[in-house]
């Protein structure tokens, strides 16, 4: 499946700044309570929220609802769309990829 640019702008939103990348750090040992999350992170409530919003709008983490609390994991769908989303755009195509490629903008 090819991702549109849009697509891979969210994907690669998500990753892009440290406390997301650490929350999904935590998330690699499983689900996780936005509680346990808060703890770790020493994060505020509202900022929390904002971190979780983005990696769930990427859909690399999904959410549900328990009680008062929101419960995180990665989401393996999500996961493998990221996956193919680098694939795509560092993928080198078939075309003549040769070092001495000349530059026509001389001539």
């Amino acid at each position: 499946m090819e991702l549109t640019n849009k697509q891979m702008t969210v994907i690669f939103k998500a990753f892009c700044d440290e406390n997301r990348i650490q929350i999904l750090k935590l998330l690699k040992g499983g689900e996780r309570c936005a509680c346990e999350l808060l703890e770790e992170m020493s994060l505020s409530q509202p900022t929390l929220s904002h971190h979780m919003k983005i990696l769930c709008d990427s859909g690399v983490v999904t959410g549900r609802k328990e009680g008062k609390w929101m419960y995180y994991t990665i989401s393996a769908e999500g996961a493998e769309l990221a996956r193919s989303c680098i694939a795509e755009i560092t993928s080198l195509s078939g075309q003549d990829l040769s070092i001495n490629r000349k530059c026509n903008c001389d001539e």
